[in-house]
């Protein structure tokens, strides 16, 4: 009799033990979803250390330090060329890590190698996001002073041909999203409404200087939702 009571509570107790590990299990929160890998794009004069307080802002709001890319380049060269050498860049940030897109956010001069990169070499089946801070999508007259230095400062100049035909036709082309984020008292590009974009989510971040707009803490927060 006593066997057969040890064998009936050695049973229950089994039972409980896998009804205790099944609600453990189902206990343990889902994986957090992973990202798409950001790359980003510095401007005239700067370099992939400008985008370090966003860096630590991504990371400190759930990105792993995987999937966010710094990307430093030659900027006194062509934007055409700066736009092939982050086609290879993208490629490579995708075999890395194995995502089927990437999300560009890029600052001022930035924006017209990205951009062309979009329109002329395939980009946009490779970018789900984009995002321009500060970017001087339609040229500024302040470029005057550096166009007889830098190919690339030419080509930003207001009504460079360079600048003519990129912003001929769709200015956002395919099925990526995507921002602008202006100063209404940016004192690199004049005029400020250069930057805006027609087909993007234009928004006027308010009265603050070109070069805090890729480390102001608000506009970290609207882009970050943005591209989430």
């Amino acid at each position: 009799m006593q066997r057969r009571l040890r064998r009936i509570a050695t049973f229950f107790s089994a039972v409980v033990a896998a009804l205790l590990v099944s609600l453990s299990l189902s206990a343990v929160p889902a994986r957090a979803a992973t990202h798409n890998p950001v790359i980003f794009v510095h401007g005239l004069s700067s370099s992939a250390s400008s985008w370090d307080d966003w860096i630590a802002d991504f990371k400190a709001d759930g990105y792993s330090g995987s999937e966010l890319f710094a990307w430093s380049y030659d900027w006194g060269q062509s934007n055409v060329t700066t736009a092939q050498q982050l086609s290879t860049e993208v490629k490579n940030v995708l075999t890395q890590t194995g995502a089927s897109k990437v999300d560009l956010v890029v600052h001022s001069m930035g924006a017209l190698s990205a951009r062309y990169y979009l329109k002329n070499l395939g980009g946009t089946s490779y970018v789900d996001d984009f995002v321009s801070t500060a970017g001087v999508n339609h040229g500024t007259t302040v470029a005057s002073w550096c166009t007889w230095l830098y190919t690339s400062c030419a080509e930003m100049y207001t009504g460079s041909s360079f600048l003519t035909a990129l912003n001929s036709g769709d200015e956002t082309p395919g099925s990526v999203s995507y921002a602008s984020y202006w100063s209404n008292c940016d004192e690199l590009i004049n005029p400020d409404t250069s930057a805006i974009l027609s087909g993007a989510t234009n928004v006027e971040a308010g009265c603050i200087s070109h070069t805090d707009m890729n480390n102001a803490y608000g506009v970290y927060e609207q882009v970050r939702d943005f591209i989430a």
